[in-house]
């Protein structure tokens, strides 16, 4: 029986050793299948650059009514709160004196204007000097500005509302006695609004005016309001390295009031069609971006710029274009020039 098996064995060797590799083997175990991954092209999308900064709103135009001479207020001719055009008659004070001195004024330049008129005449007759029709002259002037200035004194006894705006509260009453510079009432100019904010130095290289804004106010949530950069202070802030810019936001309903604390969103650069790919398609080696393209069947490592993220996409500034096949998932089983199994990604990426 030993002597049988022994034989059995000596003709297993045999045939393994005469015996070649069935047609179309390889001679050695099979390795192992290639990797599948999730493959898509790029996609565009609108991109938008912006910061967020606070600020503060105030007015368009904005303005305290001070009288320029002294008086005693004998007519207060609007209400609090409301809005006045601009033209529109605010104060009144006492204008009994001037008026008095604006008629004296005016009947010394009547008998001014007679005085110069006859010197004329008895100078063209040859019945005075030239010198008495220029004394004549000088007094005519003096006499039209002397009416000239009763007439300016009268006007300023009426206080006129400067622009279109809306009233403050008063701090005079009727009968009050004012001096030049007191405080009378404000005037505040809402529609539009200016909102101040400050951006850090670093972006100023990109700032400029005409760039869009949106503002979001704690005083009224859910609510925001569009606007434009109109104006950048040249004069960087050095006690907080930041620029400080000015832009206007329509107010038609009134609903902003200066003061108001403001969030602001500064809208740096806007790209319609950005290319934009999954985060999940871009690696790191060292400091370094890369892709792997798909070509024939096998994956290729590029290395990529990129940009903005947003939402869990990355933007794609160079290194890829819109008809190449990118590996979006599974790139950690992949090495460069490796063959891979694709599946195509059924979902966009827009």
């Amino acid at each position: 029986m030993l002597a049988a098996v022994l034989g059995v064995l000596a003709l297993v060797g045999l045939y393994y050793a005469f015996s070649g590799p069935a047609p179309g083997g390889s001679g050695g175990p099979a390795g192992p299948p290639p990797p599948t991954v999730l493959v898509g092209h790029p996609q565009t999308a609108p991109l938008i650059y912006e910061i967020s900064a606070v600020g503060s709103l105030r007015s368009n135009e904005s303005v305290v009514i001070q009288p320029e001479i002294s008086g005693r207020v004998s007519e207060i001719a609007f209400n609090e709160g409301e809005p006045v055009a601009k033209g529109e008659l605010l104060i009144r004070l006492d204008d009994s004196v001037d008026r008095a001195e604006l008629q004296q004024a005016q009947a010394q330049l009547a008998l001014s204007k007679a005085n110069f008129d006859r010197a004329s005449d008895l100078f063209k007759r040859g019945n005075t000097s030239a010198r008495a029709r220029d004394e004549a002259l000088a007094q005519l002037r003096v006499a039209e500005a002397n009416a000239a200035l009763a007439q300016a004194m009268l006007e300023k006894t009426a206080i006129i509302a400067p622009f279109d705006g809306i009233l403050g509260l008063r701090h005079v009453s009727p009968g009050d006695y004012v001096k030049p510079g007191d405080e009378v009432v404000n005037l505040e100019s809402i529609d539009p609004v200016k909102v101040d904010f400050r951006i850090p130095e670093i972006h100023a290289a990109v700032l400029k005016t005409g760039q869009d804004i949106t503002v979001l106010l704690d005083a009224l949530p859910g609510k925001s309001f569009k606007g434009a950069v109109y104006a950048i202070d040249p004069l960087i802030d050095p006690n907080g390295r930041a620029v400080i810019l000015r832009a206007t936001v329509e107010n038609q309903e009134h609903a902003l009031r200066p003061g108001m604390f403001a969030r602001v969103n500064l809208v740096l650069n806007q790209r319609e069609d950005a290319i934009m790919l999954p985060e999940t398609a871009v690696f790191p080696i060292g400091d370094k971006r890369f892709v792997y393209k798909v070509a024939d069947g096998k994956a290729v490592r590029v290395e990529v710029t990129t940009g903005l993220r947003r939402e869990g996409r990355v933007e794609i500034l160079s290194g890829v274009t819109l008809s190449d096949e990118i590996v979006l998932e599974g790139n950690f089983k992949l090495q460069d020039g490796r063959p891979l199994t694709a599946v195509s990604d059924a979902k966009p990426t827009s």
